[in-house]
């Protein structure tokens, strides 16, 4: 066994290789760049080495850097984590040259199955079944427009060396096809050095099934079942499960042994994941029914590992290690077995009602769930962040990984939705919300899965307010008396039960709940008491409000005949609130402070996110319509579009193509049509 590895990785996966390499008795050494000079798989290693600068073309990326700090501090192997270099076959060939071991499968395989087209070809001649589609070599664009007229639309553009969603496009119709090649071609340049695409049709309800591999140098290989990734959006995975619901032991077995026969085709060493596209024409209540394709082959540890590992009992990148030390796989086919079923969800910085845009911050609050040993039944988080870190725009918006495990489906997805329920982030917006949803949607609760389960359950997934309005103003209510009488002291004068020697005292509170105005007045009684009203005439609700703090954040609040316990982080004017049933958000408004002030910002457009301009679609002079696209960003690896938001003329462009942008930047000036 190594007795030091180098982590060529940064974020969750470092820290959790480095907790494996830990109870193995492994030395670790991270690498990190500018932004992530305190980060956490830093201090979690035994050692650190600077490899440059925040964007990962200039760290991350210069393997030769990274290479000069494994010699340097004696690592005897690399583990390349996923994304970066986990796949660069360059990368591979260059640590066997320096005399390190490359945690991964050998250069040759990663070459054979990183170019889905070359894979794809691989596969056909193994007889391994695959979606119409087109291949080849040949990328001259009006080639590709003719093939995908041939195969039928809708199809799927995807980048050759693409993964992680990036590079894809679902094209619906022919006079559709150039203009989303572009621009999944550009975005596959940026994300893999690469513009080489594959079109394939688009199968309808398709369930996104992969299967575990593993192999070692001695030649013997397995499987370790499957997790169900339909649930995405973007093409990124949200959910994953494992085992996949509804699948027989005939489908398993079949798609194991075709899995295990991809992986021996090209003497595969470590941990891989075949992906199959499965189609279901008999619909949800016919599994037995389902076909799967071969889509392509990841030649390296999965972001969804851990729910196989929950099912399997077995530590996966235990099994990496020693696989690359030399050692046999720990275990052979007839001794693996699955108990029970697990899901991870996929907590992510960005904001799912805004077209899921990803976002940036400081993690002002960072609270978590109790993890519990999968032994007695668990709960699990993989994260690579800690209270107090920044999500910064260099890197993905994922910011931890939580998993649930139980003897049933049924019982893991209660497990999931009571995690999640306590997770508390303030600082940046996040998806957590957005995942309990989901998890809660019919079609998922009853398996009905696809890889459209998203824009189904739209409805019940989008601008959902789970926290009324009374509620979130008696929260807020309540949380401003406890600080004021925390910072009062113990004078009997300044007390929140209001007690004054002649008549009533009232006061008002003005607030903004998700852009709606709403007035509240506290009446404190002769005893003592609170009364709260909240909006005015037929809408309002009024009653007693009584509470008190458990704890540093959390409230046992009564009001309107209703009791809850919520918890209540004040950042400056706003109040971000979390209850059992969801969580929410409101501004508290100085009512003098205020006064005089004019929000409105004119014609303004400004950046989303801090992000690189990719280009504009106008020029100044040019009128536009409500909707229209003006400009292209990307960010966090992904291209994003600005749109008008009403009609008017182009005033004016301040910025060029190539030029960074911070949030908040003015992008370019639109006036009154």
């Amino acid at each position: 066994m190594f007795k030091k590895i180098l982590i060529a990785n940064r974020g969750e996966i470092a820290c959790r290789v480095a907790a494996t390499a830990r109870r193995m008795g492994v030395k670790t050494v991270a690498v990190y760049s500018d932004a992530d000079a305190n980060a956490k798989h830093v201090a979690v290693c035994d050692e650190a080495v600077h490899i440059g600068s925040s964007a990962p073309k200039d760290s991350y990326l210069r393997w030769e850097r990274i290479l000069e700090a494994a010699k340097a501090t004696g690592a005897q192997a690399i583990h390349p984590g996923y994304g970066f270099l986990s796949e660069n076959e360059e990368f591979a060939q260059a640590c066997t040259k320096a005399g390190l071991v490359f945690i991964g499968p050998p250069a040759s395989a990663i070459k054979a199955m990183g170019l889905k087209a070359e894979s794809k070809q691989l596969m056909e001649k193994a007889g391994v079944p695959l979606v119409p589609g087109y291949h080849g070599a040949d990328q001259d664009p009006a080639l590709l427009q003719r093939e995908a007229d041939r195969i039928g639309y809708p199809v799927l553009i995807k980048a050759s060396a693409g993964g992680g969603g990036k590079g894809m496009r679902v094209v619906e119709k022919s006079e559709d096809f150039a203009a989303a090649l572009a621009s999944c071609q550009r975005e596959a340049v940026n994300s893999f050095g690469l513009d080489a695409v594959l079109v394939e049709k688009y199968v309808q309800r398709p369930r996104h099934i992969e299967i575990q591999v593993f192999g070692d140098t001695l030649g013997n290989y397995v499987y370790l079942f499957e997790r169900d990734c339909s649930v995405q959006r973007r093409h990124q995975k949200v959910l994953e499960e494992a085992p996949a619901p509804g699948m027989t032991p005939e489908l398993r077995a079949r798609m194991g042994e075709a899995a295990v026969a991809a992986a021996r085709a090209v003497h595969y060493v470590g941990a891989g994941t075949v992906e199959f596209i499965v189609e279901q024409p008999g619909g949800y209540a016919h599994p037995e029914q389902m076909k799967f394709f071969f889509m392509e082959m990841n030649t390296r540890l999965q972001v969804e590992h851990p729910v196989t590992e929950a099912i399997t009992g077995q530590d996966l990148v235990e099994w990496q290690l020693r696989v690359a030390s030399g050692e046999p796989l720990p275990c052979m086919q007839d001794q693996l077995k699955i108990t029970g079923h697990a899901i991870e969800a996929r907590i992510c910085a960005e904001n799912p009602d805004n077209n899921f845009l990803p976002a940036t911050g400081g993690l002002h609050v960072y609270g978590l769930p109790e993890c519990v040993s999968f032994e007695r039944g668990a709960v699990r988080v993989d994260s690579g962040v800690r209270q107090g870190d920044a999500i910064s725009p260099f890197y993905d918006s994922m910011v931890a990984k939580l998993i649930v495990h139980g003897d049933t489906r049924e019982q893991a997805l209660a497990r999931l939705d009571e995690a999640l329920a306590q997770t508390h982030i303030v600082g940046l917006a996040t998806n957590v919300q957005f995942l309990r949803r989901v998890a809660r949607t019919d079609s998922f609760a009853k398996a009905q899965l696809d890889t459209a389960l998203i824009p189904r359950e739209e409805a019940v997934l989008f601008k959902q307010e789970p926290i009324g309005l009374a509620l979130a103003v008696a929260s807020a209510v309540a949380q401003t008396l406890l600080t004021e009488t925390a910072q009062s002291g113990v004078d009997p004068f300044s007390q929140r039960d209001g007690w004054r020697s002649h008549g009533l005292v009232q006061r008002r509170f003005a607030f903004d709940f998700h852009d709606t105005p709403a007035q509240a007045l506290l009446t404190y009684q002769h005893d003592g008491s609170l009364h709260l009203a909240v909006g005015e005439g037929a809408a309002q609700v009024a009653g007693p409000l009584s509470f008190r703090a458990q704890g540093a954040t959390s409230i046992d609040l009564q009001f309107a005949g209703q009791r809850q316990t919520v918890s209540v982080y004040a950042q400056g004017e706003t109040e971000y609130l979390f209850a059992a049933h969801g969580a929410t958000e409101i501004i508290e408004i100085d009512l003098l402070a205020h006064a005089g002030e004019n929000q409105d910002e004119g014609g303004r457009l400004t950046a989303p996110m801090p992000g690189k301009v990719v280009s504009f679609a106008v020029q100044a002079g040019d009128t536009v319509s409500k909707g229209q696209a003006l400009a292209v960003m990307e960010a966090m690896k992904m291209e994003h579009t600005i749109a008008a938001p009403a009609d008017g003329v182009v005033a004016e462009l301040l910025y060029a193509p190539g030029d960074q942008v911070t949030e908040g930047a003015e992008l370019l000036k639109l006036t009154a049509a």
